[in-house]
């Protein structure tokens, strides 16, 4: 076990070393000056000189060669030290612990939504193949899977925000401010967050636990006697998680992935917001620092993930 999970930690920081090596080069790719879309934002463009141009970009490293920037920009990150964002003129660092904690909140409460009914719906699809049951939620499945975050959104805020006035269409309240109003306000945009991965854990574990049932080691647990519920949850149900598991750390990619739309469409200030925000406005630093941030959660779920395989599934051995 404990070669596997380093030779896992070795992969993964050659995927790091990637990760940044592509973030990198590929925002300085993007047309445009940061600096010179920072000074059309923040004042008057005539009125800067020159010298002040040059000034400013000293001021956050651009005026070195490419190669020198990047490796700061490492070196800093080794040192704990994502940079200054350009556009915000704050520590990236501060602006991630403060937004952060928002993202997270709504991708936790997708991810559980997602997986837990995912799992109950393509459960029971299963064991009632052929039912009513098994006819609603497989069409529901197609429909969760294909279907636009952001126009589900738009949907939502029309049917429930503008017309029926049921739910606020934008906005974040911390739960430890407003509780009620916290809630009302994360409801639409978690089932955004939430409907891919709900399709898609109901879709594979259908199709799993139709594939477990009929192997033998089930037809012998029936033939002793046993009540549905013992066979259904504690002999079929175990092993057909392991595929459901591997798509749930995919989730965490997907959730991250869907957060842009997501807080885009409901003006929620979260990671995803500042992303795209920063991407627009070439403010390198930031999109860096959360692009990194990002790729460790992902690879650490996904060690996780491989390394519970093991009790789920006791014939499975690391070496």
């Amino acid at each position: 076990m404990t070669t596997y999970i380093m030779r896992r930690l070795i992969q993964a920081l050659f995927v790091l070393i990637l990760v940044t090596l592509l973030v990198f080069f590929v925002m300085r790719l993007l047309p445009g000056d940061p600096i010179l879309i920072y000074v059309a934002q923040s004042a008057d463009l005539e009125g800067m000189t020159p010298e002040m141009l040059h000034k400013l970009r000293h001021e956050f490293g651009l005026d070195k060669p490419i190669i020198v920037q990047y490796a700061n920009w490492v070196s800093g990150v080794f040192r704990g030290e994502l940079g200054t964002s350009i556009f915000y003129r704050e520590k990236v660092r501060t602006l991630m612990m403060e937004r952060f904690p928002i993202t997270l909140h709504l991708g936790l409460l997708a991810l559980i939504l997602g997986a837990v009914l995912g799992v109950l719906a393509g459960l029971l699809a299963a064991v009632r193949r052929g039912k009513w049951v098994d006819k609603v939620v497989t069409p529901l499945t197609y429909v969760g899977v294909t279907i636009p975050v952001f126009w589900l959104g738009i949907l939502m805020i029309y049917a429930f925000g503008l017309k029926l006035k049921w739910l606020p269409i934008a906005g974040y309240t911390s739960p430890f401010d407003d509780f009620w109003l916290s809630t009302r306000r994360l409801v639409m945009p978690v089932i955004c967050l939430a409907v891919f991965l709900l399709a898609a854990n109901a879709r594979q574990m259908r199709s799993s636990m139709l594939e477990v049932i009929r192997q033998d080691y089930i037809r012998t647990a029936w033939a002793k006697g046993l009540r549905e519920r013992m066979v259904i949850l504690r002999h079929a149900m175990k092993n057909s998680l392991i595929p459901v598991i591997t798509l749930m750390g995919m989730g965490v990619g997907i959730i991250f992935g869907g957060s842009v739309l997501v807080e885009t469409v409901f003006a929620i200030p979260g990671v995803g917001r500042l992303l795209v925000s920063s991407i627009f406005g070439h403010d390198y630093v930031v999109v860096q620092a959360i692009t990194l941030v990002i790729a460790v959660i992902v690879l650490l779920t996904n060690l996780i993930v491989d390394i519970s395989y093991g009790w789920f599934d006791p014939r499975i051995r690391y070496s």
